[in-house]
Parts: structure tokens; sequence; C-alpha cells
């Protein structure tokens, strides 16, 4: 087999990150990745096309935010987190309460958030339960801090989905910890905001390549990315990177025949928590639940100082497989076995389909520029890029080409049954 070409990858993340720019889902920016990606993937397979699936676009004309501190109102950046309302062009003001996640859920009344401009430390809600009492404390707004690392920029992010429908949400924004900081210690008392925005219904796109196997009742092997981008962000590593490692996937994995299918994906609105895939999913479920073998999934995996933490839900065999191809090919990684519903491999997981996702750390906490606008394509190390798509191309063959692949298919029941709670929960399930 060839090796992946890091000069590939670098001129796909480039042409998405510098001539298409920011990516938010259901935009036209979304859409001419989309374009752009089935034509490359066209280079290498017929079988390519797109399809579509309702979503809301974040649409942000204005935001505003000043905090009144050392005796004056002072204005300090923010980001709307998508799925969240704005103000209606209306300034809304609130005492300062800080929150503390780790600590302030356990408080059985929360209704002192009441009328309050809370802010919230910690960047998602992942409980349910927590976010139903937050929005029933009827805070003025919540301004996020992402406690994982203490930068000066703000991130940019969104609400879980399913939460916001059966819950309602508040104006929420991001703010950089380094600004939440600065108000505790000088004492900053109130906080008001200003945000003119609409959350518009749009269509997200799925790029979906497929490299036919000899035989048509052999099963499917997926792969994966997401061409979407967070608010204010190019989404270098977050995630073309991705998208284009699909892409040299199926350059590498068109040369030559194999028993099973390929399909290699990529999606719009992960943003939306994997919105694009979990649509995906939904309308392709039968098929998926009875022909989806592996899914591989490529997302932040290219940071430049770094190392590899990658996420495998499968059976032992599987996990053995992954190992020793990738080990042989000098690439050694933490491995995960848990529920990480962030990523476009979990709806796959959810029907059933084993699989694992390339991510790659440069911080204890993740990825520093997670999300901010400083994602951008220096950032990677295309060299590393490549010998991760060069190994994940050796395992897809073995797997389309064995002639025996019950050991491989599947995923431990006790797994199972907690992606199915988190399916639930989270997403809303099927």
């Amino acid at each position: 087999m060839k090796k992946a070409s890091s000069e590939e990858l670098k001129r796909i993340v480039c042409t998405l990150c510098d001539d298409i720019g920011i990516r938010l889902a259901g935009s036209p920016q979304e859409r001419q990745a989309a374009d752009f990606l089935a034509a490359e993937m066209k280079k290498y397979t017929p079988h390519v096309s797109i399809e579509e699936f309702p979503v809301f676009e974040r649409c942000v004309e204005s935001e505003k935010l000043e905090v009144f501190i050392d005796g004056a109102w002072k204005e300090f950046p923010c980001s709307l987190f998508s799925n969240a309302v704005g103000t209606n062009g209306k300034t809304v003001e609130g005492d300062i309460v800080f929150f503390d996640t780790a600590t302030g859920y356990k408080r059985p009344d929360l209704s002192y958030l009441k009328g309050k401009a809370v802010i919230h430390l910690g960047c998602h809600i992942e409980s349910e339960d927590a976010y139903r009492r937050l929005m029933e404390a009827q805070p003025a707004f919540l301004l996020f801090v992402d406690t994982r690392y203490p930068a000066d920029i703000q991130l940019a992010d969104g609400l879980f989905p399913a939460y916001v429908k059966k819950f309602g949400s508040v104006p929420s924004l991001n703010v950089a910890y380094q600004h939440a900081w600065k108000w505790k210690t000088n004492g900053a008392a109130k906080a008001r905001i200003n945000v003119v925005s609409e959350m518009r219904p749009a269509m997200t796109t799925v790029v979906v390549a497929d490299l036919p196997g000899t035989d048509p009742q052999g099963g499917v092997i997926y792969a994966g990315g997401h061409h979407d981008t967070q608010a204010g962000t190019v989404g270098a590593d977050d995630n073309a990177i991705g998208s284009a490692s699909v892409v040299e996937l199926a350059r590498l994995l068109s040369e030559k025949p194999h028993k099973r299918t390929f399909r290699l994906m990529s999606f719009g609105a992960e943003e939306q928590l994997s919105l694009g895939s979990a649509s995906y999913i939904r309308h392709h479920r039968a098929e998926i639940e009875k022909e989806g073998l592996f899914m591989c999934n490529f997302d932040s995996c290219g940071s430049a100082m770094g190392w590899a933490s990658f996420i495998v839900n499968g059976q032992t065999a599987l996990c053995d497989l992954i190992r020793k191809t990738l080990n042989g090919d000098d690439i050694y990684y933490n491995e995960y076995h848990g529920c990480d519903p962030y990523t476009d491999q979990f709806p796959f997981a959810a029907c059933g389909v084993p699989g694992m996702l390339f991510f790659r750390k440069n911080c204890s906490a993740g990825l520093f520029f997670h999300h901010r606008i400083d994602n951008t394509p220096d950032k990677i190390d295309y060299n590393v890029a490549a010998d991760y798509v060069t190994a994940a191309a050796k395992v897809m063959e073995t797997l389309a080409d064995a002639a025996d692949i019950s050991a491989f298919r599947g995923i431990p029941a006790d797994l199972k049954v907690e992606i199915d709670d988190l399916f639930n929960k989270v997403y809303g399930g099927f």
C-alpha cells in the first residue's frame, strides 16, 4: 500500500480553511465545503453523493457583553452558543453570581440564580437533570467559562439540541477564563448583554463516497470526519484535517478492489452534537444495523505537538488488530474504551457498529486551541496525520478482506448498555 500524502492533506486543509473559511452548520460555506470534498472524492470513485438533513444555522448579527468593574462598564469579547436564544436586541442586565459546576449542581436549591448573570465555571452541562434544574432556576443569562484551559481567548460552543428542545434556553455566551478571573478578583458586581441573533432553519450536508466491494452481501466499513466548524474559527484541526484524512483514505483504498464495501463520509453539523451523523444513522438505521462492520473516525487528530489518544469501542479481537497494526507502523497510543458522545463515531456505536476515534492531545485537558480563532492550518503536523491515515487504511483493508469477520463484530454488551443510555439521554434517542 502507498502511504498517505502529507502534501495532499495540507492542500485540502488549506482550501477548507483559507479559501472557504468558517463553516457553520447549515451555512453556504458548509455547503461549499461539502461540494469541494465531493469533487475530491470523485477523483477516486464515481459513487459520490451529498445527503441533506434539517438543521438550525447560527446567525448572529451582533453580540455585546459589558461588565461593571473598577467603577465603570467595560466591554469584553463573547461568543453566543449555537442553539441558545439571544435578547432580541434588548439589553439584559443582572447581578453576577459565580457558579462552580463541580459542586454547584449538588445544591438542592438553585433558585438563588433567578434573574442573575451566572458565570458558569464549565463549558458543558452534560447531565440532562442539571440542565433542567438550571433552566427552572431562570437565570437572566449564562456566561460559560472553559475551565480546562486558563485562556485569554473565549472559545465557541453549543448547547445540546435535545436539551434545548426539551427544556428551552436562556441567552448563553462563552467568555475567556482570564476575563472571568479578572471579574472575580476585581469584585465585578454586574453584567449586561445585548444579542441580536436567530437560529435559522437550514440544511446540513453529509458527503457519502462508496468504494463498492466485490461481495455485495459482505457488509460495510465506514470512515468519517466532519467539515463544519464552530463560530469564529476555521477549524483546521477541528476538523478540516479529519475530512482531508477521509479523502486520502479514498485514494489509498481505491488502489485495488476489496471484498467488502468502504463508505467514506464527511459530516456537517458535528459541532451541534454530531447532528449530521445522528441524522444519517436515523435515516439509514436498518441498513447500518444489518451491514455495519466498523467505523473509523478522524477528529482533531493533527496537533503539531502532542500524543495519540484513541477511543476504541469493540471486541478484544478488534482492539488487538488495531493495536498490532498501528504499533507495526510505530504508532503508539493511549487507548480508551468508554463512551464519548462528542464524536461522529458515537451514533454508529448506538447502531451497534464497533469503531475507533483518531484523536491527538497536546495538553492534559485536551487541545489548547479547541474551538478558538487560532485553530489554524499552522497548528497541524501533516506528517503525523498522514501516518494515522496510512495505518487506518491498513486496518480497514484487513477487515475488508478477512475471510471471517465474526470475531471483530459488535460492541461488548456492558459498553453497549452505556452507549444506549447516553444516546437516549444526550441525543434524544432514535
